[in-house]
C-alpha cells in the first residue's frame, strides 16, 4: 500500500510451493483476505518471490498474462522482489544452501535477470522497482582469504553484467530495476562497512572499466534488512548517513527482527535463558549468533547449536541470533527481540525517506515455538498493521 514514506507491503517468501502454480495458489487464497483488512480502499503492494523453477515457469504459455490480470482484478501490485533463495525455501533444508548458486555462478545472473525481465513486464508505470539478493557469496565456503578475494572478484563482474542488463531494460521499458544486495552474517557482505568498502573499492572500480558507473549507481543498491544488521550491533544512523553521504542508495528496507538475549552471571538465570533459546534450534534455516563479550568485542557463531555449546562463556553478556521472529512481539519471557532497531530505522525514514520499498519479512512462522505461532493470514495483518501505525502516527 501506499503511505507518504513509500510503498508498504510483505514477502511472498513467507508461503511454501516452489512452482508457479503453487505459490500462485496460496497467493490467490491469502492476499483478498489480507487487502480487506490491510488496504480495503486502494491498491495494496505485494512482494514476490519466485523460485527459480517458478520464474521459469511464469514466463511459459500465459501464466504471466494471467498473473496480471489477477493483479489487476485483486488490486495488487508488484515492485520488489526477493531475489535471494533461488532454490527450495519451507519443507527443506536450507541451511547455507540459501546462498546457492552464488553470484560466482552464470546461474545467479541468468535468474536474476529472468526475475528483471518478470518485473519489468508488472512494475506499475512510474514506479522504480527493486530485487533484493544474496550477498555475493558464503564466507565459510572458502578456505582463506585468496579464495574468497577472487570470488568477491567474479562475482563483481557477473553484478556490473547484470546492472547493465538493468540498464538495457531501462531503455527499452522506461522502467529503472535496481538490485538490491542484501549483507547477512557470514555472507561475503555482512556490514554496513563491508558493503560501503566493496560497493567503492571493488565494484565501482569494475563498472569503471566496462565504462558503467553511472550505471551501477543507478541499479545496484543496498537491501537494509533490519533483522541481519541488528544482528551485528550495527549504528543505524551512521550507516544510513554515510550511505548517504557517498551517494549509495537503500533500494529496500526489509522490515524484519532478530532474537536478543541478555545472559547473566548467575548460572542457574543464564541457563534458564540458553534453554528458552534451545525452543528456536530448528534444522531448515541458519541461525547465525553474534555474542557480545563484556568488553565490547564480537563473537561469531555458524549457527545456533555452535553458540549453545558455548553458552556457559560468562566473559559474553548477550547474544543475537538471525532468526526472523514477528516484529509485533518484543518480550518473549527471558529473551527479547530485536524490535527497538526497526523503530529506530522506520522513525529515520519517516523523517528523512531514503527508499521508496518497505518490505516485512518474516519467514519463519512454520519453525516459530509453539507459543509464537498463530494462524498465517492473522500474524501478516498483524504486522503490516504494526508497521503502517509506525509510519502513519
Amino acid at each position: 500500500m501506499k503511505l507518504t514514506s513509500g510503498h508498504l507491503t510483505f514477502c511472498t517468501n513467507i508461503y511454501a510451493g516452489e512452482n508457479w502454480m503453487a505459490h500462485f495458489e496460496v497467493l490467490r487464497d491469502s492476499f483478498p483476505i489480507l487487502k480487506a483488512q490491510i488496504s480495503p480502499d486502494s491498491p495494496m503492494g505485494i512482494g514476490l518471490r519466485l523460485s527459480n523453477l517458478a520464474s521459469i515457469e511464469l514466463l511459459q504459455e500465459d501464466h504471466l498474462i494471467t498473473f496480471k490480470q489477477w493483479l489487476d482484478v485483486a488490486g495488487g501490485y508488484v515492485f520488489t522482489m526477493n531475489g535471494f533463495p533461488y532454490g527450495g525455501f519451507h519443507n527443506t533444508k536450507v541451511k547455507d544452501q540459501v546462498h546457492a548458486p552464488d553470484w560466482t555462478t552464470r546461474a545467479r545472473v541468468d535468474y536474476t535477470l529472468r526475475l528483471a525481465e518478470i518485473l519489468t513486464q508488472i512494475l506499475p508505470e512510474g514506479m522504480d522497482g527493486g530485487i533484493s539478493t544474496s550477498p555475493l557469496s558464503y564466507k565459510p565456503w572458502f578456505k582463506d582469504d585468496q579464495e574468497r578475494q577472487a570470488a568477491t572478484t567474479t562475482a563483481t563482474s557477473n553484478i556490473v553484467e547484470v546492472a547493465t542488463g538493468l540498464a538495457v531494460l531501462h531503455k527499452q521499458t522506461g522502467k529503472i530495476i535496481h538490485l538490491d544486495i542484501e549483507p547477512e552474517p557470514d555472507g561475503f557482505l555482512e556490514s554496513g562497512a563491508e558493503f560501503i568498502n566493496w560497493y567503492q573499492n571493488e565494484l565501482l572500480p569494475a563498472s569503471k572499466a566496462h565504462d558503467g558507473e553511472t550505471i551501477v549507481k543507478t541499479h545496484i543498491c543496498l537491501c537494509y534488512d533490519v533483522c541481519h544488521f541488528a544482528i551485528g550491533y550495527e549504528p543505524h544512523t551512521a550507516i544510513i548517513n554515510e550511505l548517504n553521504e557517498k551517494g549509495i542508495k537503500i533500494g529496500k528496507i526489509q522490515i524484519s527482527a532478530a532474537l536478543k538475549a541478555k545472559l547473566p552471571a548467575i548460572v542457574s538465570e543464564r541457563t534458564a535463558v540458553l534453554d528458552q533459546l534451545r525452543g528456536f534450534d530448528e534444522p531448515t534455516y541458519l541461525h547465525q549468533v553474534i555474542a557480545k563479550k563484556k568488553d565490547g568485542n564480537l563473537v561469531r557463531y555458524p549457527d545456533l547449536p555452535n553458540a549453545l555449546l558455548e553458552g556457559g562463556d560468562t566473559t559474553v553478556e548477550e547474544w543475537r541470533a538471525h532468526f526472523h521472529v514477528p516484529i509485533f512481539v518484543e518480550d518473549m519471557g527471558l529473551i527479547q527481540s530485536t524490535q527497538s532497531d526497526i523503530t529506530e530505522v522506520l522513525n529515520l525514514h519517516k523523517s528523512n525517506p531514503f527508499t521508496n520499498h518497505l518490505e516485512v519479512e518474516t519467514y519463519t512462522w512454520e519453525v516459530l515455538p509453539a507459543a509464537l505461532k498463530a494462524p498465517l493470514n492473522d500474524s501478516i495483518i498483524r504486522e503490516l498493521a504494526w508497521v503502517k501505525n509506525l509510519l502513519t502516527s
